[in-house]
């Protein structure tokens, strides 16, 4: 089934293997993606072949100063045939949600998706309704300098596992694209992505991955790895407790995509990047540089063979 996914995806995403491979994981991990990026790389199509994939239904909100949490959220709607109030689901009740240029919504709209990226669920007129178990958000960011760009806060970055970036393609990918938009028709120019498995099978593997052994001196590993990041005075916001319950989940799906039914160190320090670079805050230039420092600088335990 891991290798359907892979073909969907790689077949949608050319030359972006390491990206796709993050990007499994990530679902796998139960997580939820942040994009940042120029546009025109592929996000939408890889949101979409995803959703494909996985048996799931695709929704995209495309944020705008303008929008309501209620267009997010969805909103209760008076009948006038039943002179009762009737719930109108909206875009969040998906398995796989597209936020296009999250950060142009304002703060309010955007904190609209924390409850339903952290516990599946929305709460209106304080009634909850759950969300698909497999829900999963994809959200892409311009830069925050860019013109309209609003900052997301440091606590929803934190509800994210992941920041990556896909780039732009290699140059014998951008001529295979190329070439296969004139093979296909022209009113059909996307290439058909085929469904692999079903949410409730996608729910069964991600109930697999959660189970991947990881020894005790490994979770002691990833809070000395926590500790680095908390103690060091440029930093203002290190890894929170949740951040590390998410680099454990990751870390878990990193060792299953590469055959393993337990955790290495390299599984640990291969997600570092990926997850902590989206969490960490303070007066530095790069967050990468102060992660790559810490995997240098803590102690890398020794794990039974």
């Amino acid at each position: 089934m891991i290798d359907g996914i892979r073909q969907a995806l790689n077949q949608t995403l050319k030359g972006k293997q390491d990206v796709v491979e993050k990007v499994i994981a990530c679902v796998l991990a139960r997580g939820h993606i942040l994009l940042e990026d120029l546009p025109g790389l592929g996000k939408t199509t890889l949101a979409k072949a995803l959703s494909t994939a996985i048996g799931g239904d695709f929704a995209r909100v495309q944020c705008t100063p303008d929008l309501m949490p209620s267009d997010v959220t969805g909103f209760n709607m008076f009948n006038q045939k039943t002179r009762e109030f009737e719930f109108v689901p909206g875009p969040v009740f998906s398995d796989v949600l597209l936020a296009d240029e999250i950060n142009r919504a304002t703060p309010r709209t955007q904190s609209s998706l924390f409850e339903a990226m952290a516990e599946r669920q929305v709460t209106i007129d304080k009634h909850c309704h759950r969300l698909s178990e497999s829900f999963f958000v994809i959200a892409t960011q311009n830069p925050v300098d860019s013109h309209g760009a609003y900052p997301l806060p440091e606590a929803q970055l934190d509800r994210f596992a992941m920041r990556l970036s896909i780039g732009y393609p290699g140059k014998e990918n951008e001529i295979e694209m190329l070439e296969a938009s004139i093979r296909r028709n022209e009113l059909d120019d996307r290439e058909p992505i085929e469904t692999v498995l079903t949410p409730r099978q996608l729910q069964q593997l991600q109930k697999h991955v959660s189970q991947v052994h990881i020894e005790r001196n490994l979770l002691k590993y990833m809070v000395e790895l926590a500790e680095f990041t908390r103690s060091r005075a440029e930093v203002t916001l290190g890894v929170s407790p949740r951040g590390l319950l998410t680099l454990q989940r990751v870390a878990q799906a990193w060792a299953h995509l590469n055959g393993r039914d337990f955790v290495t160190p390299d599984d640990i320090q291969e997600m570092a990047y990926p997850v902590l670079n989206v969490r960490l805050a303070g007066e530095f230039d790069h967050a990468g540089e102060l992660i790559d420092e810490m995997l240098k600088t803590v102690p890398v335990p020794v794990t039974r063979d």
